[in-house]
Protein backbone atom coordinates (compact mmCIF):
# COMPACT_ATOMS: atom_id res chain seq x y z
CA UNK A 1 0.00 0.00 0.00
CA UNK A 2 3.20 2.66 0.81
CA UNK A 3 4.15 2.03 -2.89
CA UNK A 4 1.13 3.36 -4.67
CA UNK A 5 1.01 6.33 -1.74
CA UNK A 6 4.86 7.47 -3.23
CA UNK A 7 4.00 7.12 -6.78
CA UNK A 8 1.42 10.25 -6.89
CA UNK A 9 3.10 12.57 -4.11
CA UNK A 10 6.33 12.07 -6.45
CA UNK A 11 4.62 13.01 -9.57
CA UNK A 12 2.68 15.54 -7.72
CA UNK A 13 5.97 17.51 -6.43
CA UNK A 14 7.38 16.99 -10.32
CA UNK A 15 4.75 18.77 -11.59
CA UNK A 16 4.83 21.40 -9.18
CA UNK A 17 8.75 22.41 -10.22
CA UNK A 18 8.32 21.91 -13.61
CA UNK A 19 5.12 23.99 -13.84
CA UNK A 20 7.25 26.86 -12.08
CA UNK A 21 10.06 26.41 -14.31
CA UNK A 22 7.36 27.22 -17.15
CA UNK A 23 6.98 30.52 -16.27
CA UNK A 24 8.80 33.34 -17.99
CA UNK A 25 10.71 35.77 -15.85
CA UNK A 26 10.52 39.88 -16.35
CA UNK A 27 13.52 41.46 -16.75
CA UNK A 28 13.26 44.90 -14.94
CA UNK A 29 15.19 48.19 -14.34
CA UNK A 30 16.02 47.57 -10.74
CA UNK A 31 17.99 50.87 -10.44
CA UNK A 32 19.06 54.53 -11.64
CA UNK A 33 22.09 56.73 -11.28
CA UNK A 34 22.86 59.89 -12.73
CA UNK A 35 25.20 63.22 -12.43
CA UNK A 36 24.66 65.52 -9.85
CA UNK A 37 23.13 69.11 -11.39
CA UNK A 38 25.91 71.89 -10.90
CA UNK A 39 24.32 74.19 -12.63
CA UNK A 40 26.22 75.03 -15.37
CA UNK A 41 24.67 76.77 -18.66
CA UNK A 42 23.99 73.80 -21.00
CA UNK A 43 24.68 70.66 -19.02
CA UNK A 44 24.17 67.40 -20.07
CA UNK A 45 23.22 65.19 -17.37
CA UNK A 46 23.79 61.18 -17.40
CA UNK A 47 21.97 58.33 -16.44
CA UNK A 48 22.80 55.10 -16.13
CA UNK A 49 19.74 52.59 -15.60
CA UNK A 50 20.92 49.09 -14.08
CA UNK A 51 19.06 46.04 -15.89
CA UNK A 52 18.74 42.33 -13.85
CA UNK A 53 19.29 40.68 -17.08
CA UNK A 54 23.02 39.77 -18.42
CA UNK A 55 25.47 37.75 -20.26
CA UNK A 56 23.78 34.55 -18.99
CA UNK A 57 20.33 35.96 -20.95
CA UNK A 58 22.53 36.83 -23.60
CA UNK A 59 23.19 40.50 -23.48
CA UNK A 60 26.45 41.74 -24.02
CA UNK A 61 27.92 45.61 -24.55
CA UNK A 62 26.33 47.13 -27.11
CA UNK A 63 23.45 45.31 -27.10
CA UNK A 64 19.77 47.32 -27.55
CA UNK A 65 17.13 46.45 -25.22
CA UNK A 66 13.32 47.38 -25.39
CA UNK A 67 12.01 49.19 -22.38
CA UNK A 68 8.13 48.85 -21.48
CA UNK A 69 5.69 50.12 -19.31
CA UNK A 70 2.57 48.20 -17.89
CA UNK A 71 -0.21 50.65 -16.82
CA UNK A 72 -2.73 48.63 -15.45
CA UNK A 73 -6.40 50.16 -15.33
CA UNK A 74 -9.60 48.68 -14.05
CA UNK A 75 -12.89 48.72 -15.94
CA UNK A 76 -15.61 50.13 -12.82
CA UNK A 77 -18.60 49.68 -15.07
CA UNK A 78 -19.06 46.99 -17.28
CA UNK A 79 -16.81 43.73 -16.37
CA UNK A 80 -15.54 44.91 -13.02
CA UNK A 81 -12.05 43.58 -15.05
CA UNK A 82 -8.47 44.52 -15.03
CA UNK A 83 -6.60 45.09 -17.86
CA UNK A 84 -3.03 45.30 -18.16
CA UNK A 85 -1.41 47.31 -21.19
CA UNK A 86 2.49 46.75 -21.63
CA UNK A 87 3.80 49.76 -23.95
CA UNK A 88 7.00 50.46 -25.21
CA UNK A 89 8.75 54.03 -23.86
CA UNK A 90 11.78 53.71 -25.26
CA UNK A 91 15.35 51.87 -25.58
CA UNK A 92 17.90 51.32 -23.42
CA UNK A 93 21.94 50.56 -25.08
CA UNK A 94 24.48 48.36 -22.80
CA UNK A 95 27.55 49.71 -21.87
CA UNK A 96 28.54 46.94 -19.79
CA UNK A 97 27.31 43.47 -18.81
CA UNK A 98 28.15 40.75 -16.10
CA UNK A 99 26.54 37.27 -16.00
CA UNK A 100 23.23 38.69 -14.22
CA UNK A 101 23.39 41.94 -14.62
CA UNK A 102 23.90 45.23 -16.95
CA UNK A 103 24.82 48.78 -17.02
CA UNK A 104 23.20 50.98 -19.88
CA UNK A 105 22.20 54.21 -20.98
CA UNK A 106 19.12 55.68 -22.61
CA UNK A 107 19.33 55.24 -26.11
CA UNK A 108 15.97 56.26 -27.60
CA UNK A 109 12.79 58.01 -25.64
CA UNK A 110 9.62 57.02 -27.85
CA UNK A 111 7.63 59.96 -29.21
CA UNK A 112 4.88 62.03 -27.43
CA UNK A 113 2.70 61.78 -30.65
CA UNK A 114 2.98 57.85 -30.11
CA UNK A 115 2.74 56.67 -26.84
CA UNK A 116 -0.38 57.22 -23.69
CA UNK A 117 0.01 59.29 -21.52
CA UNK A 118 2.11 58.37 -18.44
CA UNK A 119 2.42 59.85 -14.88
CA UNK A 120 5.88 59.44 -15.41
CA UNK A 121 7.17 59.74 -18.75
CA UNK A 122 10.61 58.79 -18.86
CA UNK A 123 12.64 55.69 -17.62
CA UNK A 124 11.95 54.30 -14.14
CA UNK A 125 12.77 51.78 -11.61
CA UNK A 126 10.19 49.40 -12.33
CA UNK A 127 9.95 49.37 -16.37
CA UNK A 128 10.33 45.75 -18.08
CA UNK A 129 12.95 45.54 -20.36
CA UNK A 130 13.14 43.23 -23.45
CA UNK A 131 15.29 41.62 -26.48
CA UNK A 132 15.20 44.16 -28.53
CA UNK A 133 13.40 43.06 -32.05
CA UNK A 134 13.70 44.65 -35.48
Amino acid sequence: MRKYFELPVLFMVTLAFTASMAIAKDYVIYSISQDIPMGVEKEVLRKNFYIDMGKNQGVAKGAVLDVFRVISVLDPYESKKRFNHKIKIGEVKILHSEETSSIGVLNKIESLDETPVFEIGKVMIGDIVTAHVK
